[in-house]
């Protein structure tokens, strides 16, 4: 029986994941939750190595199955070694992408069979689901346009650049994918813009994720009385 409270952040490249996640588990922190911050790929030792395979531009002829087949591996790694002990724990799990990720990037943008896809989530992770999905909305031109940038400014992100290779039609694949997403389990998923100052998505998000009622108080670190 997992105690804790499972978040994910959802979104296209460039839509201010990376930026908002710590920002997110610090807010979570500073009131008072016991919060470990996360990601897939690489949350794991094992995870990080299965990452710079997935993401680096070298790789631009790796198939979708093969893909598809790795992002599932660090995915049961990630769950077994991190998430389900933490959830076991009673904590706050803030995860920057999860299995949603996957089905609107290699179902919807790829055209890999979601059926297939679901059978895979069946055997590696038994379909577990977070909680709360936060889904960081923003226009394709415009997230491509801060992902590319990112990675030319900064020398640890420009070595995981392959899926901004991918055509325009690609990444808007994948946003309808996460449209269709959102709709269709609209308890679990919440849409946050993302087109805005870092500070109001911030607040966004945190307005967000009060407002789904799921932050229970026995999360809550209760200080000593003196």
């Amino acid at each position: 029986m997992l105690k804790g409270l499972f978040v994910t952040l959802e979104g296209i490249e460039g839509c201010g994941k990376s930026t908002q996640a710590p920002r997110l588990a610090r807010r979570l922190r500073k009131e008072g939750y016991h919060c470990l911050l996360t990601r897939e790929p690489g949350g794991t030792s094992i995870g990080r190595e299965i990452r710079q395979v997935i993401l680096s531009p070298a790789n631009h002829r790796m198939c979708a199955e093969t893909e598809l087949g790795l992002y599932f591996s660090d995915r049961a790694q990630h769950l077994r070694e991190v998430v389900w002990p933490a959830l076991e724990a009673g904590r706050i799990v803030l995860c920057d992408r999860f299995t949603d990720s996957t089905m609107a990037y290699q179902g919807y943008g790829r055209g890999l069979s979601l059926r297939q896809i679901r059978a895979l989530d069946r055997a590696m992770t038994g379909e577990f689901r977070p909680h709360v999905t936060l889904l960081l909305d923003l226009s394709v031109e415009e997230g491509l346009a801060r992902a590319r940038k990112r990675n030319r400014e900064s020398t640890s992100q420009g070595d995981e650049g392959r899926f901004e290779q991918e055509e325009l039609n690609f990444h808007r694949r994948v946003r309808s994918g996460y449209a269709k997403m959102a709709h269709k389990e609209n308890e679990r998923y919440v849409i946050v813009p993302a087109s805005g100052k870092a500070r109001d998505v911030h607040e966004a998000l945190w307005s967000a994720l009060k407002k789904t009622r799921k932050l229970p108080r026995k999360h809550v670190v209760r200080k000593a009385r003196r």
